[in-house]
């Protein structure tokens, strides 16, 4: 599947851009700020999507910018979208990356190839969902 668009992408902080250490911020996973900065440099709006509030977001906004990657929009739909108790807080989006999908966390060399559909990856069966419960 190559995506020939420019996507929205909503991206998961812990665990995903970097180690899970919350409250700390952990080590970057490996390819994540090289893949988030691809997928810029090719049009795609990127979405900070994550647990995080008020410092704990602050920081990790920072070291986003830090590390070169600047998002769209943090914990909303875009930047202008005022929150309000009378709305959904679900993101609008067209991909989530989240550490937490059914399945597993494929690893950011293999979400770059799959956006890109650069360097065919060898085929490896996922357990689905109802294969954890055997």
């Amino acid at each position: 599947m190559k995506f020939t668009e420019h996507l929205i992408i909503a991206v998961d902080f812990d665990g995903t851009i970097v180690e899970d250490a919350y409250p700390k911020i952990g080590k970057p996973m490996m390819f994540a700020f090289e893949t988030l900065k691809k997928m810029q440099e090719k049009g795609h709006r990127l979405i900070l999507w994550t647990y995080r509030y008020g410092t704990r977001l602050d920081e990790a906004v920072s070291f986003c910018e830090e590390n070169g990657v600047f998002f769209y929009a943090v914990n909303r739909s875009f930047p202008e979208e005022e929150l309000n108790e009378n709305m959904s807080r679900k993101i609008h989006a067209d991909l989530f990356i989240d550490d937490r999908n059914v399945g597993g966390f494929f690893g950011w060399g293999e979400i770059y190839q799959m956006l890109t559909n650069t360097n065919p990856t060898t085929t490896v069966q996922k357990k689905g969902f109802f294969d954890f419960f055997k």
